[in-house]
């Protein structure tokens, strides 16, 4: 069986380099199999479930996110680049596997549970949020995918949307749904820390370098980041370990080598802070300034980004209007 890929982003800002590390640079690679297919879905009507009351916000930033894809090299021909609002089968499908999950159980999946305290919810945690493991095994499931990249604080949700499918599988007598395996990040390339060295990067933190910058905004951004705070003259002996420079060259630097001789001499004393930064910034500037280019070239013809994203919208309805119709029919609710 050729495996089928579903992945995503919420439209809720443009996409930085922990997006780009994390998933956007494995999803290129992975379209370039003939024997795989990518679903791409800007997952807006999950962005909704914390933010509905502002919409705009999701509504400005959908176009947004289309051109990160495209600026990174996703193609619309190889992969199917969908808006998850447009599909109507998915909330029919999400009200069909809510009838197997119980409350009970969707307050023990950890992913949720971390979430609603990271976003301070408390007692005021709107029903679509707290449900959207279930919308999310609608997603996949509803597109037949045989993996999902994901990252490891993800897990939880993947084997939810298993446990949804091999049960409405037994319950209904059929093999409809498709039980979707986990694919993990390459060792190294989790998430990756803000440029303050505070937590993930995110836009919510402002700690983000986007790939939409431009060239003065990276490197603003690189001469701020966070290095040693004890390392306050070019001949101190500096420290590497939770250093945002040395974490971002040992990602986004080809030249090994270069990075390991970089890290001996701070660690030995005599190499001063600025330096670092400026050749990290060199390093960063030759990565993004293409897919800036090419972000650039997409902007000049919005409507036809948007006429990409309706064909794909459209192909993907197809295929969740079969799954759908499957999993009608083994409910038995095919009456017409």
């Amino acid at each position: 069986m050729n495996k089928v890929i579903l992945t995503g982003d919420r439209p809720t800002g443009k996409l930085h380099l922990g997006h780009y590390v994390g998933s956007l640079q494995n999803r290129v690679k992975m379209q370039e199999d003939p024997d795989t297919h990518i679903y791409v879905m800007i997952a807006d009507q999950q962005a909704l479930t914390d933010n509905a009351k502002t919409p705009e916000k999701v509504q400005q930033n959908l176009l947004e996110v289309a051109l990160d894809y495209l600026a990174v090299g996703l193609d619309p021909e190889r992969s199917t680049i969908l808006i998850q609002s447009q599909i109507p089968q998915l909330p029919e499908l999400t009200m069909y596997y809510l009838n197997l999950v119980t409350m009970a159980r969707l307050n023990r999946n950890p992913t949720v549970k971390s979430e609603i305290q990271e976003k301070g919810f408390n007692e005021s945690i709107p029903a679509g949020f707290f449900m959207y493991p279930v919308s999310q095994a609608a997603d996949i499931t509803a597109f037949k995918a045989t993996h999902v990249p994901v990252g490891e604080d993800q897990r939880p949700m993947l084997e939810q949307t298993r446990e949804i499918a091999r049960d409405f599988n037994r319950t209904y007598h059929t093999e409809a749904l498709v039980e979707p395996d986990i694919i993990l990040p390459p060792k190294g390339h989790g998430r990756l820390v803000g440029i303050d060295g505070k937590g993930k990067m995110s836009k919510s933190l402002n700690n983000g370098i986007y790939l939409s910058d431009s060239a003065d905004e990276i490197q603003k951004k690189v001469m701020s980041m966070y290095t040693d705070p004890n390392h306050i003259r070019v001949e101190d002996p500096g420290q590497i370990e939770g250093n945002v420079v040395f974490t971002y060259l040992d990602v986004f630097d080809d030249d090994k080598e270069k990075v390991q001789k970089l890290k001996d001499h701070y660690q030995k004393g005599g190499l001063g802070d600025v330096k670092i930064k400026r050749y990290l910034n060199e390093v960063l500037q030759a990565k993004l300034q293409p897919i800036r280019e090419r972000r650039e070239e997409f902007a000049k013809d919005r409507e036809a980004v948007r006429t990409m994203l309706k064909a794909g919208s459209e192909k993907a309805e197809r295929v969740a209007a079969q799954t759908l119709d499957e999993v009608k029919a083994a409910m038995g609710i095919n009456y017409f």
